[in-house]
């Protein structure tokens, strides 16, 4: 197989030297949101298995106006900062802000993954699973919650 303009080509069954008959897939585009707020070893466990979920990764980071309306506070640091130290992650191919207000469906139709990532303390988005039925939805797993999670990092000034 080989890599061309961000598609996998793969040649079909019946003459696979013939490239006129070459055929291109898709990469798997997983999808993940979050704050990321001083991003900490959990947010890197986080992405580091989204990734693993398919061949692209792209991670939409939070408005500050949207964590202050979902959490009643507004994140320590801000949204182009956060966005900055998510987009240099090395898994990281595509990142960016949110859309202003609650309407996140809007950025998954224009990313439209394959894969949607959620944190082991996200929830999905009401009427995600019926605006996008082909899109599967998987909870990763906590990487030392006890020790890695942004509100306690925050409390214990560490």
């Amino acid at each position: 197989m080989a890599a061309s303009s961000g598609l996998i080509v793969v040649p079909p069954r019946k003459s696979p030297a013939d490239e006129k008959h070459m055929k291109a897939l898709p990469l798997r585009r997983v999808l993940s949101c979050g704050t990321f707020d001083h991003f900490h070893p959990g947010h890197d466990a986080f992405l580091s298995q989204a990734r693993r979920l398919g061949e692209e990764l792209f991670v939409v980071v939070s408005r500050d106006e949207n964590v202050l309306r979902l959490k009643g506070r507004t994140p320590d640091q801000v949204e182009d900062v956060r966005l900055a130290v998510v987009a240099d992650h090395g898994c990281v191919d595509d990142a960016r802000l949110g859309y202003p207000g609650a309407d996140f469906l809007r950025v998954v139709a224009d990313i439209r993954p394959h894969v949607i990532a959620l944190g082991y303390d996200q929830r999905a988005p009401r009427g995600l699973e019926t605006a996008f039925p082909d899109c599967e939805i998987v909870t990763l797993a906590p990487f030392e919650p006890d020790r890695f999670k942004s509100s306690l990092l925050r409390e214990g000034g560490t």
